[in-house]
């Protein structure tokens, strides 16, 4: 089962692009993230052409998050269903061949220490209690999206200039770690041990081709699967062409 994790910036805005991976790349699951429409306005039918059930939990202009698959999707969830009163659509899960998959896009936080700092902390802590209250870590879980968090200094282009910046301080990291400790195991870093790649550039100042990079779009799994991802990759071409995601997309394939 190859699952992959792109968060697109836009449907709307990278829609031709979506397709054109989907059709070269053919992941049997795909988590999409950023959507930034509401519902409606989502290419179903273009998706469904191309032999893809999907979910969608949208909101206009941000946000939004999606589930495609070769496969029905079952026990579709929106959001984290907590008694938080919360519009921001972050959230959406579904079971494929009894593998429980989520797609997420964790919040930005923009500048440390601000409001948007302090939920993004929250919600981590949300998504934690989340897992807590709903699964177990023997179960075989995959969590996909734009986490919005550098885990490791090798995950950063410069982690000496990135230190104690919105996606790379500290109570960022220390809250995706609490998450992980729930039993999930980053895939893309266990099959590609000491390697230093990115999933993420600026649009400004020429990040992107200067390679001023970080790696904030990860595929995390539970034990059972974890140990049989087979492969694992980041689709550094895709950040390439006209009007680009900032954000390339990420896969793993499991023996499952």
């Amino acid at each position: 089962m190859k699952i992959a994790t792109w968060n697109v910036n836009s449907i709307r805005a990278r829609q031709e692009r979506l397709l054109g991976w989907l059709e070269s790349t053919k992941p049997d699951v795909a988590c999409l993230q950023e959507l930034k429409c509401q519902e409606d306005q989502v290419p179903e039918a273009e998706v469904k052409a191309l032999g893809y059930h999907a979910c969608w939990y949208g909101q206009k202009t941000y946000n939004g998050v999606a589930i495609l698959s070769k496969t029905q999707l079952v026990d579709v969830c929106k959001g984290l269903g907590d008694s938080v009163e919360d519009p921001q659509c972050r959230l959406i899960g579904a079971t494929v061949n009894g593998v429980r998959v989520y797609s997420v896009y964790a919040p930005n936080g923009q500048e440390v220490g601000s409001p948007a700092y302090r939920y993004k902390l929250e919600w981590y802590g949300r998504l934690r209690r989340f897992l807590d209250a709903h699964h177990r870590p023997d179960e075989p879980i995959v969590l996909c999206g734009d986490w919005n968090v550098a885990p490791e200094p090798i995950d950063v282009h410069d982690p000496v200039a990135w230190e104690g910046q919105t996606l790379f301080s500290g109570p960022e990291r220390d809250a995706l770690k609490t998450l992980c400790a729930f039993g999930l195991e980053d895939t893309w870093r266990n099959l590609h041990p000491g390697e230093q790649k990115f999933s993420w550039w600026d649009y400004r100042m020429l990040a992107f081709p200067k390679g001023k990079g970080l790696r904030i779009d990860h595929i995390f799994a539970t034990a059972p699967l974890a140990k049989k991802a087979k492969a694992s990759e980041i689709e550094r071409e895709m950040r390439k062409g006209k009007q680009p995601s900032d954000h390339a997309p990420v896969w793993t394939d499991f023996d499952v």
